[in-house]
C-alpha cells in the first residue's frame, strides 16, 4: 500500500542554539521552537493530512501537538522509535567539548562516522528502526484512512532513513525541515524537500 508522508524534523531547543547533541535526553522546545511549530502547521494546511505520529521526545511531541491543533487532527500517535538517534558520551556535549573530553573517540569518529562512542547508536539500527516506525505510521487503520501522515521525529533520525531508500545521505536539516515522499511499504520514493518554515542548520538534532 502506498501513502503520501510528510516527514518533518522538531522545532528549535537551546541546545540546537547552544550547538549540543541532544541525542535521547529530553530537551523541550524553545520560544522559537514553538514559533516554529506552528508555522509548519500552517505551511501543511490544505494537504489533508488525517494522522500525525511523533517521537516521544518533548521537542517532537510539542513540535507534533502544536502543528496538530492548526491542523485539525485530533489524534498524535507517539512512537518511541522514532526518537533521535543515541549519542552515548556525546549528548550534552558541544562538538568543541567532545574533542576536549574525548579526544581518541571525537578523532575515530570524525575519521569514520561508523566508530561511534560508547553508549551511542548505529547508523544502520537507527535506520531500522526508522523504518519499522514509518510502516506503522502508513498502516491503514480503516477503510478510510487514506489520506498523507505526517511523521514528526528528528535531523539525524529522518537523514538516516532518506538514505537507507535512496542511497544518498542528506545534507544537515534545519529545524522544521519537511520531506513529502511516498512509502511504499517498502522504501521512501518520490522524496522532495519543502521549504522549511524558518530555523538553524542541524546542530546535533
Amino acid at each position: 500500500m502506498k501513502r503520501i508522508v510528510y516527514l518533518a524534523r522538531h522545532g528549535e531547543t537551546s541546545w540546537n542554539k547552544e550547538g549540543r547533541w541532544q541525542g535521547h535526553t529530553d530537551i523541550e522546545l524553545n520560544d522559537v521552537g514553538f514559533e516554529q511549530a506552528r508555522a509548519l502547521g500552517e505551511l501543511l494546511r490544505g494537504r489533508d493530512i488525517g494522522r500525525i505520529h511523533s517521537s516521544d521526545l518533548a521537542r517532537a511531541r510539542q513540535t507534533a501537538e502544536t502543528a496538530a491543533a492548526i491542523l485539525g487532527v485530533a489524534e498524535v500517535v507517539i512512537d518511541r522509535a522514532l526518537r533521535e538517534r543515541s549519542f552515548g558520551l556525546f549528548e550534552g556535549l558541544t562538538r568543541s567539548e567532545c574533542a576536549e573530553r574525548h579526544p581518541e573517540l571525537w578523532t575515530s569518529y570524525r575519521a569514520d562516522p561508523r566508530c561511534v562512542p560508547p553508549g551511542a547508536e548505529s547508523q544502520d539500527v537507527l535506520a531500522e528502526r526508522m523504518h519499522g516506525a514509518l510502516a506503522r505510521a502508513a498502516q491503514r487503520r480503516h477503510d478510510a484512512d487514506h489520506g498523507p501522515v505526517l511523521v514528526v521525529s528528528h535531523g539525524g533520525s529522518i537523514r538516516a532513513l532518506l538514505a537507507r531508500s535512496t542511497g544518498a545521505m542528506p545534507p544537515p536539516l534545519e529545524n522544521v525541515a519537511v520531506f513529502r515522499a511516498v512509502f511504499d511499504g517498502d522504501a521512501l520514493t518520490e522524496v522532495a524537500l519543502l521549504t522549511a518554515p524558518g530555523g538553524a542548520a542541524d546542530t546535533r538534532s
